[in-house]
């Protein structure tokens, strides 16, 4: 999985720079002082996007390994009431939860070319 990191663009500092250095290959009607404002703005939030998008990062780990978990124990519960569960009122559940956890066919039916 490729890091958030790399998807965030990198604060302009050297746009600015170059703007500021070399204003005369500008059209006169490009504003200078409202680039300045955008990149410092930008500069400044910067960290707090890279803080977000990292957590987000994590949030989505997170919930990624609690959905696996989950899965596995109610596939442990399924299994333990197909066992154990017969005649005590469970078969509508062991239904229920069969249809989910009932493995499908992953075979794929090879087409043949007529030649």
């Amino acid at each position: 999985m490729q890091s958030p990191i790399g998807k965030l663009p990198k604060p302009a500092n050297h746009f600015g720079y170059s703007a500021t250095q070399n204003p005369e290959f500008l059209p006169r009607s490009f504003d200078l002082e409202e680039m300045r404002k955008d990149v410092q703005l930008f500069e400044a939030l910067y960290p707090l996007l890279l803080s977000l998008t990292l957590l987000q990062d994590l949030l989505d780990n997170t919930a990624l390994a609690l959905g696996s978990e989950a899965y596995a124990a109610a596939l442990q519960v399924y299994n333990y009431a197909k066992v154990s569960g017969q005649g005590t009122g469970l078969n509508t559940m062991v239904e229920e939860m069969g249809q989910r956890f009932t493995r499908k066919n992953r075979k794929v039916k090879s087409q043949q070319v007529a030649p």
